[in-house]
């Protein structure tokens, strides 16, 4: 099965994908993966990445492109694949068209204060990098991990003003992808409100699996 996960930043699709890999038997693709993966390999692509990232640019269209179209000749997304981080635009749907046929997107779907309630309460270890929440999962000791005894803090992207931002650019990219593949019926919509396990029982539903 070849699926995308569209959401905006707290709708889960990350633990949502790693469920759904076991569930279905096809591999996650993130583009961040993806990025790493090519700056770890030092391929020219990965090198040009690199350098955009390391400049606070954003990787263009036309790179992510490449870089996608290379993961997809692996033997492993064959049969099928989780795509999630791509496309992000029209222009990318478009093209990716041109490649590979996508059977269903999923459509997280999460109201804005869920998401500001999931990533302002969320905290992260500096030394392991686990996650937390001040709500769903707090440290047994404030401020300290419970895996590692790393400092928890708050990330800045986590501030009310920058998960606000992140919301407008995730609104302003996505709801014309949104478009483009219910107009084509290929939109699938989910719940991501609810705990982890009712999201997944839903989703095989809305798969009818």
């Amino acid at each position: 099965m070849k699926l995308i996960f569209l959401g905006p930043p707290g709708a889960g699709k990350g633990t949502l994908a790693a469920r759904a890999v076991d569930i279905l038997g096809v591999p996650h693709v993130s583009t961040g993966a993806i990025f790493r993966s090519a700056i770890a390999d030092k391929s020219p692509l990965g090198l040009k990445v690199k350098a955009i990232i390391d400049a606070g640019k954003l990787v263009d269209d036309e790179t992510t492109i490449a870089l996608v179209k290379e993961r997809f000749t692996q033997a492993d997304v064959q049969k099928g694949y989780i795509l999630d981080g791509f496309p992000r635009t029209v222009y990318q749907a478009e093209v990716l068209e041109t490649f590979s046929a996508v059977e269903k997107v999923i459509n997280f779907d999460i109201p804005d204060p869920d998401i500001l309630e999931r990533l302002g309460g969320r905290r992260v270890c500096r030394k392991c990098g686990h996650n937390f929440h001040i709500i769903f999962g707090k440290p047994s000791k404030e401020g300290i991990c419970d895996h590692c005894g790393g400092e928890v803090y708050v990330r800045d992207d986590d501030s009310p003003q920058a998960i606000q931002k992140r919301l407008e650019v995730y609104r302003a990219q996505t709801l014309p992808l949104i478009g483009f593949y219910r107009q084509k019926g290929k939109i699938l919509d989910v719940d991501a409100r609810p705990a982890i396990d009712d999201v997944v029982d839903n989703f095989k539903r809305c798969l009818g699996i």
